[in-house]
């Protein structure tokens, strides 16, 4: 009897976790309709599992009422799994001799649903730094690393954010006009790289690159911030190739090819 429950209850598991596979694997919000394409089950039984997913907290359905993204226990998931031991204490390192060259603080960060949220960072030894701790929360319109997630986005999810966000200022250079954050958006989709030019902090400047996965998309951004008495953003752009380098180091981190 017990041999016929596991049989019954191992292909609903699997089923779940087809389900969150392929709304990850998207990397943007999905209807059932399309990821059933991949899946290929009973038209009842994906909306079933999707209900399912809301219900627990795995998913959460988007703002047009259709599609789903990856919910709070999903996403919290995935950020544990980037902090498990072996890959931090890796992480770390590549961090370290990172903030030993640009000599400032560097970060990891992962975008939640309205925010960047910082994973990992290793200080500046400098007394005059700026307190970001892990676990911060930014915002994406005037950070280096959610500017550099949004140019990311597909034009018609880059559009949604847009409708649904007011575009705070949070110094007198934030960018807080959307025909301008959109051509500030193209620019970094072209050069690779964000710019904040004391866009979210007066005083402080930084600038991001991506963390791609395997597929090339965007999973987490690398970036270094620090306050203008010591650096310009021209000054910033010379360091541009080692914070590429780490990059493609993290990547191949995080695929466990080193």
């Amino acid at each position: 009897m017990d041999g016929e429950r596991a049989r019954e209850t191992i292909p609903t598991n699997l089923r779940l976790l087809m389900v969150l596979e392929e709304v990850a694997r998207a990397g943007v919000p999905v209807t059932p309709t399309e990821v059933n394409a991949n899946v290929e089950l009973p038209k009842p039984t994906i909306h079933r599992l999707f209900s399912t997913l809301e219900e627990e907290g795995f998913l959460q359905r988007d703002m047009d009422g259709r599609t789903y993204s990856p919910g709070p226990r999903m996403r919290s998931l995935a950020a544990s799994t980037m902090s498990s031991l072996r890959i931090r204490t890796a992480r770390q390192a590549i961090l370290k001799r990172l903030s030993r060259e640009i000599g400032e603080t560097c970060n990891i960060a992962l975008p939640d649903r309205d925010a960047m949220i910082y994973l990992e960072r290793v200080e500046t030894e400098w007394p005059l730094r700026i307190q970001l701790p892990q676990g911060s929360r930014v915002p994406f319109h005037c950070t280096a690393s959610g500017k550099m997630y949004l140019s990311s986005l597909a034009p018609n999810h880059l559009q949604r954010y847009l409708n649904a966000t007011t575009l705070t200022g949070q110094t007198d250079n934030t960018i807080t006009d959307r025909d301008a954050l959109l051509a500030e958006l193209g620019d970094v989709k072209r050069n690779g790289y964000a710019l904040d030019r004391e866009e979210f902090m007066q005083d402080m400047i930084a600038m991001a690159v991506p963390i791609l996965d395997t597929n090339g998309r965007l999973m987490a951004t690398l970036s270094f911030h620090a306050p203008t008495q010591r650096f310009t953003t021209d000054r910033a752009l010379t360091y541009l190739d080692a914070l590429r380098d780490a990059s493609s180091e993290l990547s191949l981190l995080i695929e466990g090819e080193i």
